[in-house]
């Protein structure tokens, strides 16, 4: 009996020796992977840096109703971190892009020149034009080459952004640097008494994380899981940045632009900010909050009033600072929140919409949208110009699903949202919207409406997921 049970425990003793060995094994597996590449993982402490801006992009055209603008996608080397460069990529510059301003009815022409050495696209994110102006993953651009698509814009205000799409290479071409700023202006913008002033009460704030090797170079990495948080935060490219700012109420555009990581916004005091825009443009009325919640590639308006603040401050992301500001003791125009911002029309429904369902389901890094895998060469879904119809997002989680939600952007419109789970959306998101996050177990509930021709995407917008066949196409005709 005795040496029965010894040989139980000797088997069990064997058992426990292999499983742990093989998890043993399969993390460091894992952790190779990742690192493969690894110089050495760099988190630099830095007392701050002063805010970096963007520069508004000059209009080539001097007729009132017509701009012209020129961009070129280039290599280049930045400095984030003292005494070290990086290899980047931007827009006219070594890093991100300018911002181009638009107005409602204006005719626009934009040259994309590619001065990379790999092909590209640019898509205008937000932006409601024709499937052939869209820039998605089927209008590539190679080295040498330009596209100069034409569009008039037919959308209210808004803060929308630009950035490659193509297929396979999004994730990396935005890591590297390739994003930039859109505003369009209207005559209800015009009239609002909210801050105007760019660069000085009006200010964007383009929120990334990134890894850094120890010689100064991106860290970036993609496992089968996903990709590895950034440990790094950057504001329009600067790590620790600053902002002075004057007593009175200041206008922040926030942009999430990282390629998959999820931002919850406060102020460090936990007072309250108003938000008064979102993707496709402002709200009826500011709504005022403590925390913000962006996905990758969703944006917002807030306004911050600065009169009260007697303490230091700054804004947090998930609870670590990304932004703090030296308050200067000047009298200026204070400026009011305003009671009322825009009207918000109704997208139209109909007695009988038609209905679509799209199911999002990952694996790891791998993704579908209704149990398929994007394919350049097959349109998924015909839409009839003109006319709405409501569409389900719905997000079934899958094996090894590590992210929270997926992010579902939809090209060529602006759409409104019905419910989540059956509830009506918050104030929030009772806007105009192009990406709703969906998260685990969650359904959504839109209505979208296409007033333009073409073939457009929907996908989930972790750029990794995208470039992994999360994503699927559509024509309006």
């Amino acid at each position: 009996m005795a040496r029965r049970s010894n040989r139980t425990a000797l088997i069990l003793f064997l058992v426990a020796l292999i499983i742990i060995t093989g998890s043993f094994l399969v993390i460091l597996a894992i952790n190779l992977f990742k690192g493969e590449n690894d110089k050495g993982s760099v988190n630099p402490a830095v007392l701050g840096y002063e805010l970096k801006i963007p520069q508004i992009l000059e209009d080539l055209n001097p007729d009132l109703n017509v701009a012209e603008y020129v961009l070129e996608a280039k290599e280049g080397e930045s400095q984030f971190i003292e005494g070290l460069m990086t290899n980047t990529s931007g827009y006219n510059g070594s890093y991100l892009g300018p911002v181009l301003k638009l107005r409602k009815g204006e005719k626009v022409s934009i040259t994309l020149k590619n001065s990379l050495n790999v092909s590209t696209t640019i898509h205008w994110h937000g932006l409601i034009v024709d499937g052939e102006d869209d820039g998605g993953p089927n209008q590539g651009i190679n080295p040498g080459e330009s596209w100069t698509p034409e569009f008039v814009v037919d959308q209210n205000a808004a803060t929308l952004w630009y950035h490659p799409h193509l297929m396979g290479e999004t994730a990396d071409q935005v890591y590297q640097g390739l994003s930039g700023l859109i505003f369009i202006e209207d005559e209800v913008s015009d009239k609002l008494n909210i801050p105007h002033d760019y660069g000085v009460n009006d200010i964007p704030l383009i929120v990334q994380d990134r890894n850094f090797n120890s010689d100064g170079s991106f860290d970036y990495q993609v496992s089968m899981m996903d990709p590895v948080p950034g440990n790094v935060m950057l504001v329009n490219g600067t790590i620790s940045p600053y902002l002075n700012v004057k007593e009175g109420i200041v206008r922040f555009r926030i942009l999430n632009a990282s390629n998959s990581e999820n931002f919850e916004f406060r102020l460090s005091n936990g007072e309250n900010f108003y938000q008064i825009a979102s993707d496709g443009g402002l709200l009826s009325a500011p709504v005022k909050q403590r925390r913000l919640f962006l996905a990758p590639s969703e944006r917002a308006e807030i306004l911050v009033d600065f009169r009260a603040s007697k303490e230091p401050l700054s804004l947090l992301a998930n609870g670590i600072e990304v932004l703090s500001f030296n308050l200067e003791e000047m009298k200026t125009d204070y400026g009011v929140i305003p009671e009322t911002l825009a009207v918000i029309e109704d997208i139209p429904l109909g007695s009988s919409p038609n209905e679509r369902n799209f199911v999002m389901q990952s694996m790891g890094i791998n993704g579908t949208i209704n149990g398929k895998y994007f394919d350049m060469n097959r349109i998924d879904e015909t839409v009839k110009l003109g006319e709405t119809e409501i569409w389900t997002i719905s997000n079934v989680g899958g094996m090894m699903q590590t992210s929270a939600g997926h992010p579902f952007h939809v090209h060529g419109t602006q759409f409104q949202i019905l419910s989540r789970d059956g509830q009506k959306p918050s104030l929030a998101e009772s806007g105009f919207k192009d990406t709703v996050f969906v998260r685990a177990g969650e359904e959504v509930k839109i209505k979208v409406r296409f007033t333009h021709k073409g073939v457009y995407m929907y996908h989930c917008h972790i750029l990794e997921h995208e470039d992994n066949g999360m994503m699927g196409q559509f024509i309006v005709e």
